[in-house]
Order: structure tokens, then sequence, then C-alpha cells
């Protein structure tokens, strides 16, 4: 294998795991308190995109096994071309945040969860994600593009680069122990 080749696999290794850990950096399988949607307050996206089709971009965050309802939201957000996913996460007022060695390639917390203090319970007892380099592997968030006619799929590539268009569906979804798997129908 050459020189180039090794580089240009290494460089995809890398991108793959980047965008797994920032999906996967922040969470923790939290109480079971009941979750509910949260509205964006900005002007771009609709109070909730459960009141019917969504002709812009519908994005979800679920905070899975963690059940931190301050994270879930459901918004429509008003987008009229293909358009980066970290600026429709803006507008729908979710925000995230990186880890110290991956500030914006990462998503270690949406809307503060998992909290630095909170405890995600899991196979082999008890973690809390600190947000400093990779996320744990058992405990992270996930991003997932939905197709308007189509089934979610995992994404490949991270919320700063991923475009979404029209009609498609942005999850943010925590995933502690690989529960759940993927995002609801």
């Amino acid at each position: 294998m050459t020189l180039t080749k090794m580089r240009t696999a290494a460089a995809s290794s890398l991108a793959a795991a980047g965008l797994l850990i920032s999906l996967a950096a922040c969470s923790s399988p939290a109480a079971t308190q009941p979750t509910t949607s949260a509205p964006a307050s900005t002007a771009a996206a609709s109070a909730s995109a459960d009141a019917g089709p969504c002709e812009g971009v519908k994005v979800i965050v679920d905070s899975g096994a963690l059940k931190q309802d301050a994270a879930d939201t459901s918004v429509c957000v008003d987008v009229d071309e293909p358009t980066v996913a970290s600026e429709i996460l803006d507008k729908a007022d979710v925000k995230t945040e990186g880890t110290e060695q991956y500030p914006t390639e990462l998503v270690c917390r949406v809307n503060g969860v998992p909290a630095a203090d909170f405890d995600i319970t899991h196979k082999a007892g008890t973690y809390r994600e600190e947000c400093k380099g990779m996320p744990a592997a058992f405990a992270y968030w996930s991003l997932w593009v939905k197709p308007a006619s189509g089934d979610w799929a995992y994404a490949q590539e991270g919320h700063a680069t991923l475009k979404v268009s029209p009609g498609e569906s942005l999850e943010l979804l925590y995933t502690v122990d690989g529960e759940p798997a993927a995002p609801k129908a």
C-alpha cells in the first residue's frame, strides 16, 4: 500500500471516529423522568414539528436512555435549500457543545445534557462525561438523517459539514450500551 493510500485510509478512519465521537460524547442514562418537547425560541423554527408536515427540516433531539427532558425537542426549521446541520440546529435553538480536544468536530452535550455532574448508568457501572476528548464508546450522542420518504440512516458526516435538505429530518439521539439503537420510526 502506498503512503498516499495509507494516509487516505487513516484520514477516513479518523473522520469516521470523529463523527462517532461527536455524536456519542455526551449523555447519561438518567432517572426515569418524563420527557417533554421544548419549543424553539427562534423565529425560524415552528413551535412543534408534530403539529403537521414540515416543509423545512424536522429537528428532533431525543435524550434516549438518559430521559433528561431538558435536551428533548421536536421542531420544524424553515429552510429552502440544503443547509449545514449545525446551522439548522442553531435555528432550532438546540445548543451543542464539543469537547476540549474536538470543540467543533464532536457533540458532547446537547442543551446541557448530560450535565457534568450527572451519573450515567451503564453495564459496567456509572460514568460522568467530562467532555475532554473522545466520548465513551458506550454512551454518546449520535446523528441521524431521514429523507422525506425513507428510513433513518446514521449520518456519515458530522454536524459541521452534513447538509440537510427541506423535507428531511435530523435527529440527535443519546445511546447508552447500544440502546436505543436507532430513532423511533
